[in-house]
């Protein structure tokens, strides 16, 4: 299913670990100088990398070879930063294949004053390029984070982001209102259970806001992909426009046309 243009920007590059650096108890930022073709991403876009280590391969392989990392910042026209877990081991000077740009930059609606992310079960990585460009254009924004990612340290984020942790039944204080001042609203969900925790999500708008108009709320999906040009149809999504792909669609796909029963 490769559609022409689709992947023109698309390279296999080679990067390698510039500095590490320690921003939580659990997490860490890669700053990683990488070939100019990936410093225009934008935010939404993902790169998958591989380390280029026959030993690691060896002791960690599985059948998806690469992982899915979406920068969380850029700083200059050679070096990304993306955030990973502190367990995970890498040191300065390390090479990676990255294969990207992957998907689509996220799309925002033109005048855009609030913003609502919403994070379920898992850390907010995926989103957190767009907070710098929505903070420079004066948009406010909440992040409400629920689950498993109220574990989440958010004392490395701008201070500006306002952030709330959801009750056990999902609910957060003034949820109607922040529902109802959202312009619009990302929601993010732990890629095991993906289209379940983003059911359960719509159920809890749908409760508290009577109309929920297209292209208010996205999900954006974040589950590894096998070859991220539209090849393997591993990513594929049912909405009411038929059959989408994570790899060559997605990220975010606005959550009243999606399919999301299992």
């Amino acid at each position: 299913m490769l559609q022409g243009g689709q992947f023109d920007n698309m390279k296999d590059t080679q990067a390698y670990i510039e500095r590490i650096r320690r921003v939580s108890r659990d997490y860490q930022r890669l700053e990683l100088a990488v070939d100019k073709s990936l410093s225009s991403m934008l935010a939404g876009q993902a790169v998958l990398a591989r380390r280029i280590e026959k030993d690691y391969e060896i002791q960690h392989w599985n059948p998806y070879l690469r992982e899915l990392w979406f920068p969380v910042e850029i700083l200059n026209s050679n070096i990304i930063v993306v955030e990973v877990p502190a367990a995970t081991s890498y040191q300065p000077g390390q090479l990676l294949s990255l294969l990207g740009p992957i998907g689509k930059p996220f799309k925002f609606r033109r005048k855009l004053r609030n913003v609502l992310l919403i994070v379920y079960d898992t850390p907010p990585t995926s989103l957190l390029m767009m907070l710098p460009a929505l903070l420079a254009n004066d948009a406010s924004v909440t992040m409400v984070l629920m689950g498993t990612a109220c574990q989440y340290d958010t004392g490395h984020l701008p201070e500006e982001i306002e952030i709330l942790h959801a009750e056990e039944d999902l609910s957060w204080q003034d949820m109607v209102m922040t529902l109802g001042w959202a312009d619009q609203v990302f929601v993010l969900v732990g890629p095991s259970k993906e289209l379940s925790n983003f059911a359960d999500v719509m159920r809890l708008v749908r409760e508290r806001r009577n109309d929920v108009p297209a292209n208010y709320i996205f999900g954006v999906f974040q589950r590894q992909l096998p070859c991220a040009v539209g090849a393997c149809y591993v990513c594929m999504l049912r909405s009411n426009a038929g059959a989408k792909l994570q790899c060559v669609d997605g990220p975010a796909f606005d959550l009243t046309t999606l399919h999301l029963e299992n």
